[in-house]
């Protein structure tokens, strides 16, 4: 457990380390581009609970 707390807090701190580069660089549109991702991977993580049959309703 606690091994996948600190894999979450790495994955935080590397998405506020993203958030400021685009913030200091003006890089807005890589905001969508990230955005999707994200939503991506959260499909890909439920997809593979027993959420699924769920989430391909959606489809």
């Amino acid at each position: 457990m606690r091994s996948l707390l600190d894999g979450l807090s790495d994955l935080g701190g590397l998405l506020s380390q993203l958030g400021r580069f685009m913030w200091r660089n003006k890089l807005w549109w890589m905001v969508p581009v990230v955005l999707v991702l994200v939503l991506v991977i959260v499909l890909v993580v439920l997809a593979e609970t027993p959420l699924a049959p769920f989430i391909y309703t959606l489809f």
